[in-house]
């Protein structure tokens, strides 16, 4: 108890120095402490405890994972999702079989003592050591406070490598204990791939539908909100790696999935005690992983091999910089907003390795791999130089290179509607093209939610609440705690004003001859059903431009005979007159009264045609109510 105490007044003493927080990051620090105790401990002659892996993935690892998944930013997940595909399964691939081919050289150069490491045990061993940590990578990125872009890409790529590493290092553990790999054995691996990480997602999503469907029923029983979104989670995890599934995935999806629908059904109170019990939950973890690390360096068995330690660490530079340079030079072949060389750097730089590949090479049994303490001495030397070198210098860089940070800004009802608009100029762009693009498909799975999935998942009318209501609601109740938190004696009136508006607007006094109208309860329901069924009216589903399609116009055919009798009319009166003139020669003829008044009636048709068919174009009633519920926008 008494080193937990030092160990927090020491935290808390660190983020009060500015100066020194801003240079050294806080898993530094952490990695330093628990040096410091595991040498304590040596020296008073007791054993230092050495993280165990099962703890590390039963305990440590899943509240990390839950609060990265259930507060992603699914928006900037999803544009950037090729991306970080990109740099997860082909980046991971890559240093793989690189990083394992050239160690698995220079042991066969190096001599007797390394002669007998065999290929598959340096393509294990590579497996490992290339996965990109995301417990590292979240508590160096969010000290430097790095763009949304860079950020979600490297992060991304630390999450959904996860399932590359466990199935690389399933089938090299397999085919060491076999000996031989054959062409089906390479077949299922990429099968068993799929497999591990699509199954991990399924799983995910299917915990997160019913977490969310539970929700719906508790609004008697408010307290126990939040441990239906724990419990599902941590079920989420364990069905997966009860199956040898991707647990990682699996609560990714399961926080994803749930947070829109739980978010709509559970109290204020719960969605804030999720929030900073998750934010704890986590930290604790992530403190506990990086002392353990430091106290394992000092209690584990280690192995020294300058030449296996040093080209392990030399190797992973390289590739990782070679994986990211050449990735992103196709990647930007096809993204819009290219990473510049900048952007390349802060990615390769920023891949740091972690307590997953500490935990999975202690998890190798040393009568299959009797170079054991060898790994596990390399990887700690890449983590340490990854955390210490990378994570203290990366700040700098940062500021060096001028690199965008992240803007602290509160979002608006006026960037919500423009977000909104571009997305419905786009789609329409893309039906009217042809095209079945991004936007296309994304409009479809908002308008199967919105029909089947939110009606199942929300209780009541928040279910039918239009994307915009239910964004000014979650503004204006934000807004009405930050004042509340404030102080300074605010009092609110029964019929709170709107919020929203206030954000901009400066306090004036009111002149003295003009009195504030005050709404009632009554009226302020009546003008929010007026906003909730004519503020959003999202565009009709129309089809796409074809002129062999076109709708023709019912009465377009019965002008078209009018117009064309008229003008054999015209021409059989105008071949009579050249008849009668040629006979009768050139005279006069007085206009009799019938023919001025069909010239005149002819005259007044033409004037009433156009005006008919605006008569018609403003008496169409337009879509149906049912058609307009039906193209209501989406509420993520």
């Amino acid at each position: 108890p008494m080193l937990f105490i030092l160990l927090f007044y020491f935290t808390i003493r660190f983020h009060l120095i500015p100066r020194l927080s801003s240079i050294v990051p806080e898993s530094c620090l952490l990695i330093v402490v628990g040096l410091l105790v595991g040498g304590l401990m040596k020296l008073v002659g007791e054993i230092p405890p050495v993280l165990e892996s099962k703890i590390f993935f039963l305990y440590l690892l899943p509240p990390i994972i839950l609060d990265a998944g259930y507060f992603l930013p699914i928006r900037q997940f999803t544009e950037n999702l090729g991306t970080i595909l990109m740099f997860a399964v082909v980046g991971t691939l890559w240093n793989a079989f690189f990083v394992g081919g050239l160690l698995y050289g220079v042991c066969q150069l190096e001599g007797h003592r390394l002669v007998t490491v065999d290929l598959l045990s340096c393509l294990l061993f590579g497996s490992i050591i290339s996965a990109v940590d995301p417990v590292a990578v979240l508590a160096v990125f969010e000290e430097i406070h790095i763009n949304e872009l860079l950020h979600i890409l490297v992060f991304g790529e630390s999450l959904l490598n996860d399932a590359v590493t466990v199935v690389l290092y399933h089938l090299f553990e397999e085919y060491s204990s076999v000996g031989s790999i054959t062409v089906m054995d390479v077949f299922l691996g990429i099968v068993c791939f799929l497999v591990v990480s699509l199954g991990g997602i399924v799983v995910g999503a299917i915990y997160g539908i019913l977490a969310a469907f539970t929700s719906r029923f508790t609004s008697h029983t408010r307290v126990i909100e939040p441990l239906f979104v724990f419990v599902y989670s941590y079920m989420a995890y364990l069905s997966a790696e009860v199956f040898h599934l991707s647990g990682i995935m699996a609560l990714i999806a399961c926080g994803a999935v749930m947070r829109p629908y739980v978010e709509a059904n559970i109290s204020h109170k719960s969605h804030t005690t999720i929030k900073y019990f998750l934010k704890m939950w986590s930290s604790v973890s992530d403190t506990l992983i990086f002392i353990f690390l430091g106290v394992s360096t000092v209690a584990g068995p280690h192995e020294w091999n300058w030449t296996f330690v040093m080209a392990t660490l030399i190797f992973c530079l390289v590739a990782r910089v070679l994986g990211v340079v050449g990735l992103t030079f196709v990647i930007n072949k096809f993204r819009i907003v290219k990473l510049t060389s900048k952007d390349q750097f802060i990615i390769a730089y920023g891949g740091l390795r972690g307590a997953i590949a500490f935990s999975l090479v202690y998890l190798l049994k040393t009568e299959h791999f009797p170079m054991r303490n060898m790994f596990l001495t390399a990887i700690i030397t890449v983590i340490f130089f990854t955390v210490f070198v990378q994570g203290m210098t990366i700040r700098p860089l940062v500021d060096l290179l001028a690199v965008k940070k992240k803007q602290e800004t509160k979002r608006s009802i006026n960037e919500e509607i423009h977000t909104q608009f571009l997305d419905h100029l786009l789609t329409g762009i893309e039906d009217i093209c042809g095209h079945y693009g991004h936007h296309h498909w994304k409009d479809k799975l908002n308008r199967f939610n919105k029909k089947y999935v939110k009606k199942c998942l929300i209780a009541g009318e928040r279910s039918k609440e239009p994307q915009l209501i239910a964004f000014y609601h979650k503004m204006e109740m934000k807004q009405a705690i930050e004042l509340v938190e404030s102080g300074g004696g605010a009092k609110f009136p029964s019929a709170l004003p709107s919020t929203v508006s206030m954000q901009n607007i400066q306090p004036k006094k009111p002149p003295q001859d003009r009195a504030l109208p005050q709404l009632s309860k009554a009226r302020e329901e009546e003008i929010r059903k007026i906003l909730r069924t004519n503020l959003q009216r999202t565009r009709q589903r129309l089809r796409s431009y074809n002129r062999h399609t076109l709708v023709a116009d019912p009465y377009e055919d019965g002008w078209n005979e009018i117009l064309i009798k008229r003008k054999k009319m015209k021409e059989l009166e105008k071949k009579s007159k050249a008849s009668k003139e040629e006979e009768g020669g050139l005279t006069m003829k007085v206009p009799s009264p019938t023919n001025q008044r069909k010239d005149k009636t002819a005259d007044e048709d033409n004037d009433k045609e156009p005006q008919q068919r605006l008569m018609r174009c403003l008496s169409d009633p337009g879509p149906t109510a049912e058609e307009e519920d039906e193209d209501e926008a989406f509420l993520p």
